[in-house]
């Protein structure tokens, strides 16, 4: 298990990590869709250790967003892969989205790890393409609780802006806002579907790209701030565990805000 770090909140910010860990199958060249493409429905004796590796740089982190885990089925080993990182990192607290149940075959999930105690958990099926999801997590109480979004969208265009008119209705009465994950598309898409922009009203991060891993050429991964939150640190880890880069980005919290998080 790697060292278990105090949540940074006392210092007035968060360390954010999102990552599509695509159930722990290591890509790093495309003909790897093709030749390792077995891992999806069969277990590897490797995946474990690679799970070992991804904790130790989890750890390092206070709220981790995760898309394309396994819940527990026969190509994972019947690991809980959100569950089995959240141990192995040291998170007090963590949430599987089961998204797309293909029984004993395949469990997608989404993921939240977290070091601050949840107030409340709420989990929204997406509207379009099956098995999309997203999960909300509020921090604290009152108009100064934090808000996470951790989702993974659609490919196709004309699902991802229902998605987005989804999220946008739930987004649009908070306050301190972060959406991560696998929105699979880039932040000048994002930024063009008015309903979300007007809900979230954006304090854009400009982002390196995350995807495909071994060379990367689009930012397909985000952490998306309200204008309540800055962010002080960007960062796309140099990290070959999947076919997508972890983004990590340090978020300065208004007073306010931690005086909500400290009570928890």
């Amino acid at each position: 298990m790697s060292g278990t770090p105090v949540s940074s909140i006392d210092q007035g910010h968060l360390r954010l990590l999102t990552f599509n860990l695509q159930v722990g199958i290591q890509t790093s060249a495309y003909h790897h869709y093709l030749t390792r493409s077995w891992q999806h429905v069969l277990p590897n004796p490797r995946r474990k250790n690679r799970l070992d590796l991804m904790s130790q740089v989890l750890g390092a982190f206070d709220i981790v967003g995760l898309q394309e885990a396994d819940g527990g089925s026969f190509r994972s080993g019947n690991v809980n892969q959100v569950e089995y990182l959240a141990r192995q990192a040291g998170f007090p607290h963590h949430f599987q989205q089961l998204n797309r149940n293909l029984g004993r075959v395949a469990q997608h999930s989404n993921g939240l790890l977290s070091r601050l105690r949840p107030t409340q958990i709420e989990e929204h099926r997406l509207p379009g393409a099956r098995g999309r999801g997203a999960i909300h997590t509020r921090f604290g109480n009152g108009e100064d609780a934090l808000h996470v979004f951790v989702a993974h969208l659609a490919l196709s265009n004309r699902g991802r802006l229902r998605q987005l008119d989804y999220l946008s209705k739930l987004i649009e009465p908070l306050r301190h806002v972060i959406v991560m994950g696998d929105l699979n598309c880039t932040q000048e898409q994002l930024l063009a579907h008015a309903p979300f922009c007007a809900s979230l009203p954006l304090n854009p991060i400009p982002l390196p790209p995350s995807y495909p891993a071994w060379q990367p050429r689009r930012a397909l991964d985000h952490i998306l701030l309200s204008r309540t939150l800055t962010a002080e640190r960007v960062q796309v880890l140099d990290q070959l565990f999947s076919d997508h880069l972890p983004i990590a980005v340090d978020v300065r919290l208004p007073p306010t805000c931690i005086e909500a998080l400290i009570k928890l």
